[in-house]
């Protein structure tokens, strides 16, 4: 059983539903989500937020935290996780931002660096990573680690 398949199971016994919030997975964990027949039972839906326009118009995130923190940030996973979760009044808010690369690192923000976060309504964790290789690499490499962060907070 993949860990899509091991997700869906515990939501699904857990009568608890999902929302997610993505910028630069651009849609990847939605839809490893929902590739697993009878989704609707459990994933309530989900922003490609990529700009930060985005992130403030459809999550409410600051635009001043925007340009103090950076898109790419702890607080900002952090907000988006909660904001998604609260829009659509799921149980858990995933969060993936990051810098997929090849172009858009700087020194302290390089390719690679991603925040994923999970909220539930007592409280939010977030983890940072420095993933490598190709665009696709680090996506794939967010949204697996993004679907193996939710599975942990479902045991």
């Amino acid at each position: 059983m993949n860990i899509e398949h091991h997700i869906a199971k515990r939501l699904i016994k857990k009568h608890k539903t999902i929302s997610v919030a993505e910028s630069c997975s651009g849609g990847l964990l939605a839809h490893r989500l929902t590739n697993i027949p009878g989704s609707s039972q459990y994933f309530i839906g989900g922003v490609l937020v990529y700009a930060n326009t985005a992130k403030s118009l459809l999550l409410k995130v600051s635009p001043t935290l925007l340009k103090k923190h950076g898109a790419v940030s702890r607080l900002i996973a952090e907000k988006m996780a909660i904001a998604i979760r609260k829009t659509l009044k799921s149980d858990f808010g995933i969060s993936i931002t990051g810098i997929a690369g090849p172009a858009g690192g700087t020194k302290d923000k390089p390719v690679g660096l991603t925040y994923i976060a999970v909220a539930r309504q007592e409280k939010v964790v977030c983890e940072k990573y420095h993933f490598k290789g190709t665009r696709l690499n680090i996506k794939t490499a967010a949204v697996n680690s993004a679907l193996r962060m939710l599975a942990k907070y479902l045991e």
